[in-house]
């Protein structure tokens, strides 16, 4: 399958995590599940990072496209308290020195966070260790993922979503972390020719549901597209976010969101329309799909 235009019958996930942040699978297993699931088209899109691009086009399977793109932690400073947001950023150039930069100060802030949220566990007593959850990460993006997973080694919590309840990360032992403000991250993706588009605006389970108002504010700014085909959105929310595309002229997709095991949710389990990825390879002047033969 060439990497554009895509037939309308591909199947197109174009949002999932490896091991390169928070993800429980290598790029190179990534590529391979992804084929193994069915899909044609893949976004691979780490937390803050560009690392995974190379090992996946290297282990990129027959008949696979990638796209490779990043997910960047975001901050909406226009409300008190400023809400943190997300934001899927595709085909950019991953030299380009301003975005490069804030990528890098992002990264490091999260691994701050991560080692002063150890502190504040061990001082409770909690027995969990900062190395061994460095050493967990491999180099990747350290996020809370890789924290819950300490605890849940450590036998005080079940799940990942149990650690990530109020009792533990979700709450009491969470901190702030330095952001980029969303505004900003969208005019960065397009100065490196990339394509940005919102990560699950409408996602209420998460308890965070963005205002329409920011988002015709960001379409103004250069937002590209909405991500309404979420696990975390409702059919209703789902059918909210497409008529907000529509209205302002946005291309909507739909992405897995997938982890691993780190949530239930399985590659492919939702998916983009030829037409939307189509426009999104199109906008794109900063790196293309790659397509294996």
């Amino acid at each position: 399958m060439s990497a554009y235009p895509a037939p309308a019958t591909a199947r197109i996930d174009l949002h999932t995590h490896s091991t390169a942040s928070d993800g429980t699978l290598t790029p190179a297993q990534l590529v391979r599940a992804a084929v193994d699931a069915g899909l044609d088209v893949l976004a691979i899109t780490d937390h803050d990072t560009t690392a995974g691009w190379e090992p996946a086009v290297r282990a990129l399977p027959p008949g696979l496209t990638l796209v490779r793109g990043a997910e960047l932690s975001c901050r909406w400073y226009g409300v008190e308290p400023s809400v943190p947001l997300h934001l899927l950023a595709y085909l950019f150039d991953p030299a380009e020195p301003e975005l490069a930069a804030e990528l890098t100060r992002v990264r490091a802030a999260r691994e701050i966070r991560g080692e002063r949220t150890v502190e504040l566990l061990r001082a409770d007593g909690v027995d969990v260790s900062w190395p061994e959850i460095l050493a967990g990460a491999a180099g990747g993006t350290v996020g809370r993922p890789h924290i819950a997973q300490a605890l849940i080694r450590a036998g005080l919590v079940a799940t990942t979503t149990e650690a990530f309840g109020p009792a533990w990360l979700g709450e009491r032992y969470r901190l702030p972390k330095e952001d980029i403000d969303v505004f900003r991250a969208v005019r960065l993706v397009r100065a490196a020719g990339g394509v940005p588009v919102f990560a699950h605006p409408r996602a209420s389970r998460r308890g965070r549901i963005v205002p329409d108002r920011l988002i015709v504010e960001l379409a103004d700014a250069g937002l590209a597209g909405l991500e309404a085909d979420h696990e975390d959105h409702s059919a209703a929310e789902r059918e909210h976010v497409r008529a907000l595309a529509a209205e302002l002229g946005l291309l909507v997709t739909g992405s897995s969101d997938f982890h691993g095991t780190h949530k239930t949710v399985r590659l492919g389990a939702f998916t983009t329309g030829a037409e939307a990825y189509g426009r999104i390879v199109a906008a794109a002047t900063g790196v293309t799909p790659v397509a294996s033969s």
